[in-house]
């Protein structure tokens, strides 16, 4: 049968949509719609005067018109988005009545302009609008995920395209594969994006809600089925067992098709999930389009919930870089409806604690087309806080009011004594709930105080922790969980990276501590802060953070990465702030620089100082600003900008003092943000932050334990260790050990017979990783390690693996005169691997542990055979785990090798349960005589080959089932049954498949079948 992308995933998504309540187009009609721009002008029209009852015959040909004209913008789709969402007026989509609309699938339908064209495998239409469409390949296809989204880049960099980039708001990509976490770009799995220009983002989609399948799933329609395998060719496998089981609504593409495509959460998206963001940079405006995450979504409908409860005020732990800002953009939207629905209108405000906060939101908040206020004083505040309109703006737009908490006082209260509208919701949406809302200072009590009916929604990454803070922690102060986003699931999702942590070499300790007895001997005793702002301390500190920086550009080839020096005073940070301008001279920005221009010179680096008392916040802003654009290289700091900072190119961070608490978690984040194609962000530390990170995240797990009971929760593993290093050596040498390494030209002859690229593919990742290793170990100071690898022989050999690829790719090109990139040269074109020193200390954040922990218990519960003694062994093993260790253990190394072993446990189990399944498979999915055809492999009870086994085994199973299915009362006489089953053994083992058995065989194979039949009937679990 046919056995492609086509038989195994679009068709079986076609019928899943049908199921979902999409009405199929046939090929035949696909002339029927508008050329320019793929609508179906008589669904839009039917749809629109169905919606409008209003509008006649010629206003809906002008609105269509219009829709036309508005897709020929060069805005992305803004302006055809702002009226397809429009709360007034003319709809083209009923929000409030969903079923209202009409929705239409079609495959292979043809975008086209001109003489260029492209496909998408299946079109989604509401109202006759292909508003989203799927592509899908084939599991385990050559190029992946990652090759459909270069393409699909560039499509939609095509000029003649922009009509149906505008117009489509969503986008699916699948391989009908699981996801594979944690990679830095997307090779399998099932993701969505919305729709740009360049850079198309792929998001994962990890459903969790319950979803009502028989609810949302209508039943399978043979005559549709039948309708559309036979328009695509494709009737031949209707009855294929493969067919069936790519039809099951739990394929990875069928369940992102679920999650994102059924009507109302469609209808969700459309309206809520869509922002548009604009930048100026160096006065070029630019324009994106954003689509909510899943956890943001997720967010939004617990609010939703817990609003509906009655409940007023509540937690959003979501960790750093998963967009907290835009979560309230989006929830401004969606709440406005909701409150306006109960005849309620709503006022927004963003609570923040520091100005670069307020400026940073303010512009977030603005760049996404809200209208901001910021509120300057208190008394402004006072007014702004006492006047009745919802809006400041003569737009009628949507906005938010920006507060620093310290403008609450305690006249700041919506008194009995003015004319109060109740009609108005107040929200407030508090940052950084996890620092400065002290409940024993005024703030936070005016901030509750000035209107006790206002919903208070505190934002956090990391909640103030009950070890840390003995008398009150965020929960205490603002209520339950609403929703929970974690750190290492953000890393799995691509939205956080993980980190690296150097330690700094021996010899560079040893220097700083003869520079400080000497100080200690010149002038007697002095405290350590005055030390470390010593021009002899200094000094060293600021060259070596300056050579690492450049060799660190030099390594990764590329001088846009950039720094943040967190120092141990303020009086530090000037001190390395003066010796820097004593190198390079005064720091004057020059406005012509850009970050492409700055890549050219590695010796030239330009910096800033960001002090509270330093420069006037109109400059520090500038500076920040020019931080982010490239034009700065570092930034010296010690309070400010630790928290909800934000600059991708920010790579390393000098950690000069230990930071403590849940503020250590926070600081070290900021180098954790996706940037190109780096899978690390790079902690350099010069204060040794292991106790105290240690002891912040044994707090941080207690945390975690308390709200998710006794599993752990954990961080993720953030760092690498040396054994780590040594084990990736180990498998390069097994990688390569077929091959002359040694000599160069025997490799080459070698490799040139290779003609598989899978082949060159596993040589390559395995060179490419030795020359990153080379790297990691000279940053780390491995000496020893750096003679278990000729490194510089695996930079030779890795070019000449590359130019086999390369000549492969060129033989291609000239046989099909096509031109053809492989899928590897088109990674490798985007991709920096980056690799830096590390120390053995390794800085664990507690989310792998508890998930860990998670995935054994599960794996062990999902065994159906716990007679096995493979699963014996794994639990007892389990338990002795339990029993002789801390689980809770706050090392990094305890902490790492409880991980270890629970992997382990988990690795072994999930091999058991996999075989298992394989057998249960043969016995149509029966458990029961699963565990038969076990006992008996075990037991040797047979001569035969497993394969006899199981034909017998599986007559007698249908035998036996069918008939019970005609007579249950059987099992009620036991004697009576077992003599029966008798009977069907013989006559399957011994008549049919002439296996010989004794009398004692016979009985063990009768009584193991009669025993699982009488469990299953009495409901003993086995």
């Amino acid at each position: 049968m046919t056995f492609n992308e086509d038989s195994r995933v679009k068709i079986p998504a076609l019928l899943h949509l049908v199921r979902l309540g999409y009405t199929y187009i046939s090929r035949t009609e696909h002339e029927k719609r508008d050329g320019q721009s793929n609508i179906f002008s008589d669904i839009f029209k039917e749809s629109i005067a169905r919606l409008n009852p209003m509008l006649s015959v010629n206003d809906i040909n002008k609105l269509f018109e219009d829709v036309l004209l508005k897709l020929d913008y060069d805005d992305l789709g803004r302006d055809f988005y702002s009226i397809l969402t429009a709360n007034s007026g003319v709809k083209l989509f009923d929000f409030q009545d969903v079923k209202n609309n009409s929705f239409h699938i079609a495959t292979e339908l043809t975008y086209k302009n001109g003489d260029e064209e492209f496909r998408p495998d299946i079109i989604i239409l509401i109202n006759g609008m292909p508003l989203a469409f799927i592509e899908v390949k084939k599991p385990n296809n050559r190029e992946g995920i990652l090759a459909e989204r270069k393409r699909m880049n560039n499509r939609f960099a095509n000029h003649k395209f922009k009509r149906f980039v505008n117009i489509s708001q969503l986008m699916i990509f699948s391989n009908n594969m699981p996801y594979e976490d944690g990679v830095i770009e997307p090779i399998q799995g099932a993701y969505y994006a919305t729709s740009a220009y360049s850079d198309l983002h792929f998001n994962y989609f990890r459903e969790e809600e319950n979803l009502n399948l028989t609810e949302l799933l209508a039943e399978e329609n043979e005559e549709i089925e039948n309708l559309i395998l036979k328009d695509n060719n494709l009737v031949s496998i209707k009855y294929s067992d493969e067919f069936n089981v790519n039809k099951h609504y739990n394929t990875p593409t069928n369940k992102i098709i679920t999650s994102l495509l059924s009507k109302e959460r469609l209808a969700f998206i459309l309206r809520y999930a869509i922002a548009y963001v604009e930048d100026d940079i160096d006065g070029i405006k630019t324009i994106q389009k954003h689509i909510m995450r899943y956890p943001q979504l997720f967010a939004t409908k617990a609010i939703e919930k817990k609003l509906s409860e009655g409940v007023k005020k509540g937690i959003i732990w979501h960790t750093q870089g998963s967009g907290k800002t835009a979560l309230v953009y989006f929830n401004i939207h969606f709440l406005t409806d909701y409150f306006q629905e109960q005849n309620v209108i709503p006022k927004f405000y963003f609570i923040v604690d520091r100005i670069d906060l307020a400026d940073q939101a303010s512009r977030e908040f603005a760049n996404r087309g809200l209208i901001v206020k910021r509120v300057n004083s208190k008394d402004e505040f006072l007014q702004d806080i006492k006047t009745i309109s919802p809006f400041h703006n003569t737009q009628g737009k949507l906005e938010i009011s920006v507060v620093n908490i310290q403008k609450f006082t305690e006249d700041t209260i919506v008194t009995s004594n003015i004319e109060y509208d109740i009609n108005i919701q107040r929200i407030y949406f508090l940052d950084e709930a996890h620092r400065s809302y002290n409940p024993k200072g005024n703030y936070l009590a005016n901030l509750v105080n000035s209107d006790k009916d206002a919903i208070l929604i505190a934002l956090t990454g990391t909640p103030l922790l009950r070890d840390i803070v003995k008398d009150y922690d965020t929960k205490a102060l603002f209520g339950d969980y609403i929703h929970k986003y974690y750190y290492n699931r953000s890393i799995d999702d691509g939205y956080t990276r993980r980190l690296i942590r150097e330690g700094i070499d021996t010899n560079y300790k040893m220097q700083m501590q003869n520079i400080i007895e000497q100080i200690q001997i010149l002038q007697g005793s002095i405290s350590t802060r005055d030390i470390f702002a010593h021009n002899r301390f200094v000094m060293p500190m600021l060259d070596y953070i300056l050579n690492d920086l450049k060799q660190f550009r030099r390594t990764e080839q590329d001088n846009s990465l950039a720094a943040m020096v967190v120092c141990d005073s303020s009086g530090q940070a000037k001190a390395l702030f003066s010796h820097f301008e004593g190198i390079y001279g005064k720091q004057e920005v020059d406005s012509t620089i850009t970050l492409k221009t700055a890549d050219k010179d590695n010796n030239s680096l330009r910096a800033a100082l960001i002090l509270h008392d330093v420069n006037d916040k109109h400059y520090r802003k500038q500076q920040i600003e020019d931080f982010k654009n490239g034009k700065l290289d570092i930034l010296f700091v010690f309070n400010m900008l630790l928290t909800g900072f934000d600059a991708k190119r920010l790579k390393k961070l000098y950690l000069g003092r230990v930071v403590k608490d849940h503020n250590l978690l926070q600081t070290l984040t900021r180098v954790n943000r996706p940037y190109k194609h780096y899978m690390y962000g790079y902690v350099v530390d010069f204060a040794d932050i292991t106790a105290a990170f240690d002891k912040a995240n044994y707090n941080y797990l207690k945390e975690l334990q308390f709200e998710l009971g006794d599993e752990m929760e954990s961080y993720s593993n953030l760092f690498k260790n040396e054994n780590e290093i040594e084990k990736e050596i180990e498998e390069i040498k097994d990688t390569l050990f077929r091959y002359d390494t040694n000599n160069a030209e025997l490799f080459n002859i070698q490799v040139s017979e290779i003609k598989e690229r899978k082949d060159l593919i596993l040589l390559l990742n395995a060179l490419q990783n030795a020359k990153e290793l080379k790297n990691l170990i000279r940053f780390q100071g491995f000496k020893d390690l750096l003679e278990r690898l000729d490194f510089h022989k695996m930079n030779q050999l890795l070019n000449v693996v590359q130019a086999q690829l390369d000549k492969l790719n060129l033989i291609d090109a000239l046989n099909n005169q096509v031109d053809t990139t492989n899928l590897l040269n088109e990674a490798l074109e985007d991709v920096v691997f980056t690799f830096t020193k590390i120390s053995e200390n390794e800085l664990v954040i507690a989310d792998e542990l508890r998930e860990q922990l998670r995935k054994t218990r599960e794996a062990m519960l999902n065994n159906f055979d716990t007679k096995d003694l493979a699963f014996i062994s794994l639990k007892e093993e389990l338990e002795r785990l339990f029993k002789k260790r801390n689980l809770e253990e706050i090392s990094q190394e305890g902490m790492k090798e409880n991980i270890r072993l629970l992997q382990a446990i988990y690795d072994k189990v999930t091999k058991l349960n996999r075989e298992n399944d394989l057998i249960k498979a043969k016995y149509e999915q029966d458990e029961k005589y699963a565990r038969v055809h076990k006992r008996l492999m075990e037991a040797k009870t047979l001569t035969e080959k497993e394969r006899k086994l199981h034909e017998a085994l599986l007559s007698v199973k249908r035998t036996a089932d069918n008939r019970l299915s005609r007579d249950r009362n059987i099992l009620r006489n036991e004697e009576f049954f077992k003599t029966e089953m008798m009977t069907y053994v013989i006559q399957q083992f011994i008549d049919n498949y002439k296996i010989k058995l004794n009398v004692k065989a016979t009985d063990q194979i009768n009584d193991l079948i009669v025993n699982e039949y009488y469990n299953e009937y009495r409901g003993i679990r086995i």
